[in-house]
């Protein structure tokens, strides 16, 4: 229907000549936003009149050309109120898109209206200290760093059959996967529904239907379009059967989808998946759905996970690509593929906070529902035989028809997760490993017997009394205190993996390598996560979870009712109080958290968020044996 609408801007446009010819000759693009991406992974978007960008279009090509202040982005202790000002400075080496809106078509072009939005830095005195900027820094000490070493210790570089001389470049590549549950507004499942069906894997890469089917094809259609070259969509494990209402179209829908696209450098694939977000859920907004990104929209059911494929190469000035991760010899990974997947797990701690920085994100990373809850990696049982072992932290990725595609998949992220913050810390812990195996001359034998050491064997890198491979099921070979002995313990709240930070100093200073995270970074980040987890509990999950216990009501008849009935609805009635209700003499587990929270007691909270998520579980599960012993309602 608009054949002649434009969808993406190169960066070899990104000039005021062509740009202007362009823009030129699309009247329907009238509108530019500037893109800067908070620490709390939020988006900026403002709506700049096409031509006042046209006419400062050189100040928007080379330097700060607009500005906002402390109170719309999220960079506590950055910028404070008597000091907030944030310069907003277009990223002209990525791909530009254009944003359009369907629902409003321009009268005189008869197109959608257009929005050009450009990724940008955010500066506070001079400095940058958005989420994009910390990523590209990643990338740029981890590609200096590597040259560094391949200058040092040139036998590395020789094994690939290649000389410092014929590099180009070296290209951080990154791509992610997208799930989400979709639904008909309004419309609520059975959780209990959901879970018989997700175990029976009724819904599990089967056919899409109605309104569903329709989003999902536009959806890849216009994904191609923006040149993001998708690889496919297909339903998830999550959902129940669709029905048909009197008209004939689907109703009660509760689906949960997934939508993989290909690669890209780092930043760019960032940009790609922060935009994608945005054209699933407005796609299927217009096909009257609504789609949560959610990490866990429903307890007991699978969650959304995005996985994160990392991976690094050369580009040669011959034109060809390098995988360094692909082993050069009968091994599963070169020297500095090994290097990489032992420094990102031995660092893991202080790469969680970045991945897993929501309430919602760590009642996903649960045992069961393949959600990975092990610092753990799998490698296969042979070279010859790829690892599918889904149970893992960060799985090696190969196929043995094509060197290009050795990569680790990071399986915790979801999609909120902040995935500029979440590869940054990811590659400048993997090189901390990179460092560990070339400057001690370490062989693939070598650096394999390490990874794969048995919890209690020394090692020269790795922790002594952790275990850091396993082809193993991780959650039916493992029992619970195997798993925390030989993988460490998972952090059950947001505090309890904020306090990494501070437990793990040594770790946190890999962070800190080239000035990549600072200390002004690490602790901005780190109110940001503590203010939002607190400001969820007190006025999103309370409020919840009075609405949720005040529906549990008596529903026996004293004439009619059973001693178990009775007594199911006592049992039910006293933990209802306990959970919500004050007294003269007792106070209620709401009032004991919002105290605790009230006086900065912050431990305190997330004991006490642990024991109320514990108590609504065994309610929940009280009042459904309750009413299923009911024979009239």
């Amino acid at each position: 229907m608009y054949e002649e609408i434009i969808y993406t801007i190169p960066k070899s446009l990104h000039n005021k000549e062509d740009l202007t010819k362009v823009l030129s000759a699309h009247p329907e693009i009238k509108f530019v936003s500037l893109v800067g991406v908070d620490l709390a992974g939020n988006d900026t978007d403002e709506k700049i009149p096409m031509k006042s960008f046209l006419d400062d279009l050189d100040t928007f090509l080379t330097g700060p050309a607009i500005q906002t202040d402390g109170s719309s982005v999220s960079l506590p202790g950055i910028a404070s109120l008597n000091n907030a000002k944030i310069d907003m400075a277009a990223d002209v080496n990525c791909n530009w898109f254009v944003d359009y809106n369907y629902d409003h078509v321009d009268p005189e072009t008869s197109k959608p209206v257009g929005t050009l939005r450009i990724p940008c830095f955010l500066y506070h005195e001079n400095k940058a200290v958005d989420s994009r900027h910390i990523l590209r820094s990643s990338i740029s000490t981890y590609k200096d760093s590597l040259l560094q070493l391949f200058k040092s210790y040139p036998e590395v570089l020789s094994s690939y059959g290649v000389s410092l001389e014929d590099i180009e470049d070296i290209v951080a590549t990154a791509a992610t996967e997208l799930e989400f549950w979709v639904k008909t507004p309004n419309d609520k499942a059975e959780t209990e529904e959901l879970s018989t069906s997700q175990v029976l894997k009724e819904q599990y890469w089967t056919r899409t239907k109605g309104s569903v089917r329709t989003a999902l094809e536009q959806c890849i259609l216009l994904m191609d379009k923006y040149g993001f070259e998708p690889e496919m969509g297909h339903k998830e494990v999550g959902g129940v059967t669709a029905k048909l209402d009197e008209s004939g179209r689907y109703n009660h829908i509760m689906e949960q989808l997934e939508i993989d696209w290909k690669f890209s450098e780092a930043t760019q694939a960032a940009d790609n998946e922060l935009f994608v977000r945005t054209l699933v859920k407005e796609t299927f907004r217009r096909n009257g759905l609504e789609v949560t990104f959610l990490a866990k929209p429903i307890d007991g059911v699978a969650g959304n996970g995005e996985h994160v494929h990392l991976g690094m190469a050369l580009k040669l000035k011959s034109g060809k690509i390098v995988n360094l991760f692909t082993a050069v010899k009968d091994h599963y990974l070169s020297i500095i593929g090994y290097g990489s997947i032992m420094g990102l797990l031995k660092n893991y701690e202080v790469i969680n906070p970045f991945i897993s920085a929501t309430n919602d994100s760590l009642r996903r990373l649960k045992p069961g529902f393949e959600a990975p809850v092990c610092i753990v990696t799998s490698l296969g049982l042979t070279t010859h035989l790829p690892s599918r072992n889904r149970t893992i932290l960060a799985g090696l990725i190969r196929d043995l028809n094509n060197p290009l595609a050795t990569r680790f998949e990071l399986r915790s992220p979801n999609p909120h997760t902040n995935t500029y913050l979440a590869m940054a810390a990811c590659y400048i812990t993997m090189l901390d490993g990179v460092y560990y195996a070339i400057t001690n001359n370490k062989t693939e034998d070598e650096l394999l017997n390490e990874l794969s050491k048995n919890p209690g064997e020394e090692a020269g890198y790795l922790e002594t009394s952790r275990s850091y491979r396993t082809e193993l099921d991780v959650f039916e070979d493992f029992t619970e205190e195997e798993r925390n002995n030989f993988f460490g313990k998972a952090p059950a709240t947001v505090y309890e993996n904020l306090t990494a930070f501070d437990r793990y100093p040594d770790k946190l200073q890999v962070l800190k390598r080239g000035s990549v995270f600072t200390d002004k970074i690490i602790n901005s980040f780190r109110t940001t996560a503590t203010n939002r987890w607190l400001t969820e509990i007190s006025n999103r999950i309370l409020n919840n979870y009075i609405d949720e216990i005040r529906s549990y009501k008596a529903l026996h008849s004293l004439d009619k009712a059973l001693d178990l009935d009775i007594s199911s609805w006592m049992a039910i009635n006293e933990l209802r109080h306990y959970i919500m209700k004050d007294s003269y003499t007792t106070k209620s587990l709401f009032t004991k958290i919002k105290e605790a929270a009230a006086s900065e007691n912050y431990h305190k909270v997330s004991e006490l968020q642990l024991e109320l998520d514990e108590k609504m579980t065994i309610l929940r599960k009280l009042y459904v044996s309750y009413k299923k012993n009911l024979l009239d309602i």
